[in-house]
C-alpha cells in the first residue's frame, strides 16, 4: 500500500468573499486514524467534500493513494459516512449492508459488518425504525461495506450512547489495526483524544494545529494533563469563521 493515503496541495475553496478553505496543505499517512477538529465554521466539510471529490478546489490538486480521488473513488478505495446519507424507506439493515457490498470489489462479510458497528441483531430491522443512535451505526454499515483503504466519518457518534461509542471506536481501532486508514470530524474532543493518533485542527479555512495530542497541548501551551478542551480553546480562539453559500447549512455546522 501507499505510504500516503491522502494529499491535499495548496487546495483554496471561495464563497463569494469568504474562503472556507484557505491554501491548505495536508497530507495523511497510510494506516493512521486522524481526528479532524475545528469550531463551527472552520473548514471541516468543505476539506472533506474537496477530498472525497464532492467539491472542487478553487485552485490546488487532491490525490489518494497517490492518484486523482474521483479515481480512487471508483476503485471502491475510499468510503464516506455523511451526516446527511438517508436509506430507502421499508429497506432493512441488512438490505443496506448488501446493496451496499454490490458497489464494491472486494466487499467485507456481511456477518463481519454488522458486527463491527454494533448492529447484528438488528439487522433485520426497517431503516426508518430505528433510533437515531442506531440509524448512525446503519449508516457506519453502509461506509464500511466495501472494506475501504479510507474511510472518511462526519461525526460518526452523534446521538449514539455511551455503550455504542465505546463498541463503535474499538472497532475502528481494529480495522484501523489491518492497514486502513481513518479520518474523521467530531466536536467530541475526548473522542479525539482518546482514539486519534494525530490530531489536525482547523481555524478559519487553516491548519493551526497538529500532531499527536500531546503535540497539540504542547503547540497550544496547556499542562499535559489538561482536558483537550484548553488546547482546542486556545488554538482557535479569536479565529474568525469562514462560512459557504446561503443554500449550505452543513459547513456552519461542522
Amino acid at each position: 500500500m501507499e505510504a500516503l493515503a491522502v494529499r491535499l496541495s495548496g487546495i483554496t475553496r471561495r464563497f463569494g468573499a469568504v474562503r472556507a478553505v484557505d491554501d491548505l496543505d495536508l497530507t495523511i499517512e497510510a494506516g493512521t486514524v486522524v481526528a479532524l477538529l475545528g469550531p463551527n465554521g472552520a473548514g471541516k466539510t468543505t476539506t472533506i467534500s474537496i477530498m472525497l471529490g464532492l467539491a472542487p478546489p478553487d485552485t490546488g490538486t487532491v490525490t489518494l493513494f497517490g492518484e486523482p480521488a474521483a479515481d480512487a473513488v471508483r476503485a471502491g478505495r475510499v468510503a464516506a459516512m455523511l451526516q446527511d446519507a438517508g436509506f430507502v424507506p421499508g429497506a432493512t439493515v441488512r438490505d443496506v449492508v448488501e446493496l451496499a457490498r454490490a458497489l464494491y470489489p472486494h466487499p467485507l462479510d456481511t456477518d463481519r459488518i454488522l458486527a463491527t458497528a454494533g448492529m447484528a441483531d438488528l439487522a433485520n430491522r426497517r431503516v426508518d425504525r430505528l433510533s437515531a443512535g442506531e440509524t448512525q451505526r446503519a449508516r457506519v454499515t453502509f461506509a464500511l461495506a466495501g472494506n475501504p483503504d479510507l474511510l472518511v466519518l462526519d461525526e460518526p457518534t452523534t446521538a449514539m450512547d455511551v455503550a455504542a461509542r465505546q463498541q463503535f471506536w474499538t472497532a475502528i481501532r481494529a480495522y484501523a489495526a489491518d492497514g486502513h486508514t481513518v479520518l474523521f470530524s467530531t466536536h467530541q474532543l475526548h473522542e479525539a483524544d482518546d482514539v486519534a493518533d494525530r490530531i489536525v485542527v482547523l481555524a478559519a479555512g487553516r491548519i493551526v494545529a497538529d500532531g499527536t495530542p500531546a503535540q497539540i497541548r504542547a503547540l497550544a501551551g496547556v499542562d499535559t494533563s489538561a482536558r483537550l478542551d484548553a488546547a482546542f480553546l486556545a488554538l482557535t480562539a479569536d479565529r474568525p469563521a469562514t462560512a459557504g453559500p446561503a443554500t449550505t447549512t452543513t459547513e456552519t455546522e461542522h
